[in-house]
């Protein structure tokens, strides 16, 4: 069981989620890498091409000033300082074609020159146009990538004389980039090791409440009912817990149930069993005595077969009452309603119970608020559950002692009915409604221990509810309770 449930460690909740947020961290790092450079590069390459055009600018402003003024011997030494301080190569080209080209002592560079690479031709001739011109590719000449940026130097009457043409290597562009690149790699490297230990706090404070409700869902699944997983959150892990809590306690009270259930059942069988045995045995030895013509006397042969037929009828009448009860418990029974007088049901049951009360010289003494108390129930039903309670308050009763019963009718319908007998055990109170239930005293000998039991369930199919008190020696009183019938039907 342990080998088939220890999970391998790619499967484990904290491999897989690491493994998935480095997946999403570089997937974002790339990304922003990606984005980051193709950013960084073009701002920088805008940076310089728009430092180059300054610059170009600038200088063709100046080489303007040199034109107009033949300032030959300040060109030079202007030229020489540009190119010491900005590290570029600029080129200085008169216009072959302007009616007063610049003067050659100002260029660095011929046309003639220029004209032996189409990239430089195509460049010039743009800017002898009094255009500017900014071209970055992979230079042959210098055998690199470079910038070029040319501007036009404007002579007199607004003339392109010549043009000004700056190369800058973009070598130190990508050398920026390169590094940036570098420190964004080593950065990621430093988030990802930062993301294994958030990773592990994080899997740990979920993995390890999993764990554990897995650790208690084994045991439950094992019959120990008292697991629990002792975890309290307020997340949708500690919903998840507190079910699993919640289930524990289920199961817990339906298994304690169940062996109730199962004590009932091996109860039952016990007491049926009990109550068979002895008047099975009595008509047995009758019988065998009968069968074997030991006893010849026709007057104790008679006194057998009466003796038979007595335990005939109470086996009969403990088959009867087995059945009307399991009838009773089943929640698919339905018994018969209709308009009940509750009053109608004890005047009957006076009369037939005087006959019980006369050899005890016991009195009725009834109680009523009304002569009319109507509820919907079964007329029958009710009447043997009331004749159960008054048949034990008289056998329970001594000679002279009086039973009172009370009928309300108010908001809903109560009916008493108390006794002057001996009363009950407060021990025994919760007990007497079971199935077999009866107390060691000599009253209880010819009993079924069925009567309050089918007297209870009668009670409930009537939506009513029993209260019983009692002191010993004082009495009980036994408390029915009943919707009361507002309008008649």
């Amino acid at each position: 069981m342990e080998n088939k449930n220890r999970v391998q460690i790619y499967n484990r909740l904290f491999f897989k989620l690491y493994i998935n947020y480095v997946i999403m961290l570089l997937v974002t790092i790339v990304l922003i890498c990606l984005i980051f450079i193709n950013l960084y590069e073009n701002a920088i390459k805008r940076k310089h091409e728009n430092q180059l055009e300054r610059q170009a600018l600038t200088i063709a402003e100046r080489m303007t000033e040199f034109v107009k003024y033949n300032k030959y011997d300040n060109f030079f030494e202007y030229h020489n300082i540009l190119e010491e301080i900005d590290d570029l190569d600029i080129w200085t080209i008169s216009n072959p074609n302007a009616k007063n080209p610049m003067d050659v002592r100002l260029e660095t560079t011929s046309y003639d020159e220029i004209s032996e690479s189409e990239k430089y031709t195509g460049i010039v001739e743009n800017v002898f146009t009094d255009k500017t011109m900014i071209v970055t590719d992979y230079d042959e000449i210098y055998g690199l990538t470079m910038t070029t940026m040319a501007a036009p130097i404007i002579g007199d009457n607004r003339e392109v004389v010549g043009a000004v043409i700056l190369m800058s290597t973009v070598e130190g562009q990508k050398d920026i980039v390169s590094d940036s690149v570098s420190l964004m790699i080593k950065s990621s490297i430093v988030s990802m090791a930062i993301s294994f230990i958030v990773i592990i706090v994080f899997a740990t404070r979920l993995s390890i409440p999993i764990s554990k409700m897995r650790v208690t869902s084994l045991e439950l699944s094992s019959g120990n009912y008292n697991a629990k997983t002792n975890i309290d959150r307020k997340d949708e892990i500690g919903d998840l817990a507190n079910s699993i809590d919640i289930l524990s306690d289920k199961l817990l009270h339906n298994e304690v149930y169940r062996r109730e259930q199962e004590q009932t059942r091996q109860d039952f069988f016990a007491n049926v069993s009990h109550e068979l045995r002895t008047p099975i045995t009595v008509i047995r030895a009758y019988t065998e005595t009968l069968v074997d013509g030991v006893e010849k006397d026709q007057l104790k042969v008679q006194q057998y077969y009466n003796r038979m037929l007595i335990e005939c009828k109470n086996m009969e009448r403990l088959v009867g009452d087995l059945m009307l009860l399991s009838k009773m418990q089943n929640p698919d029974f339905a018994i018969d309603k209709e308009q009940v007088n509750i009053i109608q049901i004890f005047d009957d049951l006076i009369r037939t119970a005087n006959v019980m009360v006369e050899r005890k010289d016991i009195k009725i003494l009834v109680k009523k608020d009304s002569d009319v108390c109507m509820m919907l129930g079964d007329y029958g039903r009710l009447r043997q559950m009331f004749m159960v309670i008054i048949d034990n308050a008289v056998k329970f009763s001594e000679i002279g002692k009086n039973i009172y019963i009370e009928i309300t009718s108010k908001d809903k319908i109560v009916v008493s009915i108390k006794d002057e007998g001996m009363g009950i055990l407060p021990e025994e109170l919760d007990n007497i409604f079971d199935k077999f239930y009866k107390s060691n005293i000599r009253q209880n000998a010819s009993g079924t221990g069925l009567g309050l039991a089918i007297a209870n369930q009668i009670s409930l199919k009537h939506d009513g509810e029993i209260e019983v008190y009692s002191q010993i020696n004082k009495g009980t009183e036994f408390v029915f309770i009943f919707p009361k019938l507002e309008k008649e039907i």
